[in-house]
């Protein structure tokens, strides 16, 4: 059986094949900004998105942007988180508040890559929660990620944010893999 996602809606800037293999020009960039650690990637490629979703997400409907959160050991080992990165330049284009601490990673999990779409839900299950200091009730949300591949991630991110209370959560991604 087939269940609805807990977001609203979800929208990439971009999409590739997953059968390119390496050699696809945006996931190569992608996987320098994210894993290379080149964060100047970010501003151009968060550009990109502002300028080209605009009329697929509606700004006007969202009250904040919430980057998905990476658990601290990750963060710690890459330096930075690509989804803050990337909500913070859109919030700048946007005009939009970017709220990066109200979406808790509350448990670390394996990286997602490797593993087939049953294994990724099961991995993402309870691993986000909310802050109760920073209060998302009756908030139209709009979830910031890389990339998007089986949706695993940003429907458990989409999970916490309701049961915290929020109105709506819209997904918007730098790319979606097909």
């Amino acid at each position: 059986m087939v269940r609805p996602p807990h977001f609203a809606r979800a929208r990439s800037w971009a999409c590739y094949s997953t059968d390119d293999g390496e050699d696809h020009p945006l996931r190569n960039v992608i996987q320098r900004f994210k894993y290379g650690r080149k964060v100047s990637l970010g501003k151009p490629l968060a550009r990109l998105m502002a300028e080209n979703c605009a009329d697929l997400v509606a700004p006007a409907s969202i009250d904040v942007i919430i980057p998905v959160p990476l658990h601290r050991k990750r963060l710690r080992w890459r330096g930075f988180n690509q989804s803050v990165v990337l909500a913070q330049e859109i919030g700048r284009q946007w005009r939009l508040p970017v709220d990066a601490f109200a979406l808790l990673r509350s448990r670390e999990t394996p990286p997602q890559t490797q593993l087939h779409e049953d294994e990724r839900r099961r991995n993402m299950r309870r691993a986000f929660s909310t802050d109760p200091r920073r209060p998302v009730e009756d908030k139209s949300i709009l979830l910031i990620d890389d990339v998007y591949t089986s949706g695993a991630t940003v429907d458990e991110c989409s999970r916490a944010l309701l049961r915290g209370g929020a109105r709506e959560v819209s997904v918007l991604t730098l790319a979606r893999t097909v």
